[in-house]
């Protein structure tokens, strides 16, 4: 028996977010109700506007701050499950609680509304990441779910808001997953559902959710129209295009591992990674110029970097790899390929006239 099967109805936080538009869709497409929240009337428009076809399948409320004790509290009721994705990614704080404290908070205020509200809930699915498990490391690693990213942890500690950007993002998202286990730990044996957390890298594809502007993105779609579609990588050297990458997946087969995971009873309790596999941002340049028409962007032209440069190139050096053993295995997950994202994404960008 599936865990949770259409034509359930399913709460997704943060509806109007890059991954969580693309999972509120695809809910909708395989027959699921969708309930989803949002920070203000304002980003409720564009979800109803975009999903109207749906009717009263589809439905929008408004939780202008995570944070706040009980925000959940209404928006959990009489659901049967629940994917949480609202969790804030950018490079811009100071402080790290200013990621942190959102992220954790955000995170256990949900699973406190379930606890105490979401009497017909089934299953949680939360997007954590990738960064809640890797480690930097100057040799190639091999990481899997039992790994956890204390070297964040213990950055942020130290050089607090002198720390990378990355390592506040990083610790962020650690700590709210760890949180949640601790909570579906402490209260399992008291309540009606589980627990399920996905783990992606960085995610590329196309968006459809309210950007007038490649700025509207988020942060890692936008870090692929700046290498991906700009004549010269937003001044990125061939090096760099060459050897940045770690691993990726589609936001569209993220959004099918959140929908699968509702459903498949053996994902109680687990924590996945589901990733496509490794990338340089060369690779998606090296897709990007074999694309006949090439697209029309108002970038003026596509970068070329060193073409062959990047992931299948001899010298070419990958120091982190995931082992999606589990997601294979649980998921039964089909990934789209590079070419086939940035085909997709560079479609998307010439339709909005970026």
């Amino acid at each position: 028996m599936p865990a949770v099967q259409s034509p359930c109805k399913v709460l997704v936080s943060g509806a109007n977010g890059y991954i969580a538009i693309w999972v509120v869709r695809t809910l909708l497409e395989k027959g699921y109700a969708v309930r989803g929240t949002v920070r203000s009337e304002e980003k409720a428009a564009h979800l109803r506007q975009l999903f109207s076809s749906y009717g009263d399948k589809h439905e929008v409320v408004v939780v202008e701050d995570i944070t706040k004790e009980g925000a959940f509290d209404e928006a959990v009721k009489g659901v049967d499950a629940i994917e949480h994705t609202a969790s804030p990614f950018h490079m811009r704080a100071d402080d790290p609680d200013e990621l942190i404290i959102p992220a954790v908070n955000g995170t256990v205020g949900i699973l406190k509304s379930a606890l105490k509200y979401g009497q017909s809930v089934k299953r949680v699915v939360i997007t954590s990441s990738g960064a809640a498990i890797l480690r930097d490391s100057p040799t190639p690693s091999t990481f899997s779910e039992l790994d956890w990213n204390e070297q964040c942890l213990e950055i942020v500690r130290e050089k607090g808001r002198d720390a990378p950007n990355m390592m506040k993002y990083r610790a962020s998202k650690t700590l709210a997953e760890k949180a949640a286990w601790e909570f579906w730990n402490t209260h399992k044996a008291n309540i009606g559902w589980d627990l399920t957390v996905l783990n992606p890298p960085f995610v590329f594809g196309p968006a459809i959710n309210a950007a007038t502007t490649p700025l509207g993105l988020g942060t890692s779609a936008n870090m692929f129209y700046n290498h991906v579609a700009h004549p010269n990588s937003s001044g990125a050297t061939n090096e760099f295009l060459a050897s940045v990458g770690t691993a990726w997946i589609d936001v569209r087969d993220l959004a099918e591992a959140h929908v699968i995971s509702l459903e498949k009873e053996a994902a109680s309790g687990e924590r996945i990674i589901v990733s496509a596999g490794l990338w340089k941002w060369q690779d998606f340049i090296d897709a990007a110029n074999t694309i006949s028409p090439p697209p029309k962007l108002a970038t003026g032209g596509l970068p070329k970097g060193n073409p062959g440069a990047g992931t299948g190139h001899p010298s070419t050096v990958h120091l982190l790899y995931y082992d999606t053993a589990k997601a294979a295995r649980i998921l039964g997950l089909k990934y789209r390929t590079i070419a086939e994202t940035t085909k997709d994404t560079l479609a998307d960008y010439e339709a909005k006239g970026w």
